[in-house]
């Protein structure tokens, strides 16, 4: 692979612009954990998915890029850089068995998920079912409350076709959930079940970008988080919790208006995450050749 250089006016002016952009939600994160504040929202991005915001903060253009410069040298401090002729650029030898492993997965995983139909209309249900017949001091957002009681949350559960496909979800069940749902998602079944009209698994594209990184080129990685954000938000104010308090208003999804909303958003998020998912299963085809070479 050839190199593609990037002067070091052109690569800071890159690095600035993406710390610029993730550090809206990285910043504000930080000065709540300095005070012990939750967030039950966005703190998901930075719990659930295991990506250090300072990990997310760092740009890095990808592989075959050569950052040219005197400031290049920093890089060296980095893992996954080294020194070539004419600056800093990933070494191919840290893409080892392990990386190359995982990008296989990711890509197959991906390339099944985008060869199927979108389904639409779980409503966000998974949601109500993690707290389906559960104590008050056993739901996930202590101190938020439902906005229809535990009963009248347990009454759209029953009322509803719960037919989550998506494991990471799943699991969260409570034990008198998991019955009420249509197919039994596990690990193993992923590349069976996973369909890209699923929120969890469009959010779960940031998570097959960050797996990559530093090998991937950082702008990626921040058009998934950006995806992730914006479906976690959904995700939430169709949930059973009231957060009105904070600014976000629910999605009635135990109304026929409601459900009509979500779906209509659901499908706008797979049209967004198919491009993305196409972009991470390229990127996937490239390392993996990349490293073989």
């Amino acid at each position: 692979m050839g190199f593609t250089v990037l002067a070091e006016p052109e690569w800071r002016a890159r690095q600035q612009a993406h710390l610029d952009r993730v550090s809206r939600w990285t910043g504000p994160h930080a000065r709540r954990r300095s005070r012990g504040e939750k967030h039950p929202v966005v703190d998901f991005l930075f719990t659930y998915y295991s990506h250090r915001p300072a990990h997310l903060e760092r740009w890095h253009p990808g592989p075959g890029v050569l950052l040219a410069g005197p400031g290049a040298r920093e890089r060296l401090s980095w893992r996954g850089y080294h020194e070539v002729d004419g600056g800093v650029a990933l070494d191919v030898a840290e893409f080892g068995e392990p990386r190359r492993r995982n990008a296989a997965f990711s890509r197959s995983l991906l390339t099944a998920t985008a060869a199927r139909r979108a389904r639409l209309g779980c409503f966000g249900l998974h949601e109500w079912a993690m707290v389906y017949r559960t104590q008050p001091a056993q739901i996930r957002h202590v101190g938020w409350p439902l906005r229809l009681g535990h009963g009248g949350t347990d009454r759209v559960v029953e009322s509803q076709r719960v037919q989550c496909s998506h494991y990471d979800a799943y699991r969260f069940f409570t034990e008198p959930a998991r019955p009420l749902n249509a197919v039994r998602p596990t690990r193993q079944r992923q590349l069976e079940l996973e369909q890209p009209g699923c929120l969890h698994n469009n959010m779960d594209l940031y998570r097959a970008a960050y797996k990559l990184d530093p090998f991937l080129p950082s702008e990626l990685v921040a058009d998934c988080f950006e995806l992730a954000v914006d479906i976690r938000e959904l995700d939430m104010r169709a949930s059973p919790y009231d957060l009105s308090e904070l600014g976000y208003q629910p999605v009635r999804i135990e109304t026929e208006e409601g459900r009509a909303e979500y779906v209509r958003a659901q499908a706008s998020f797979a049209e967004r995450a198919r491009p993305l998912r196409q972009a991470l299963i390229e990127h996937c085809v490239t390392l993996l050749d990349w490293s073989a070479s």
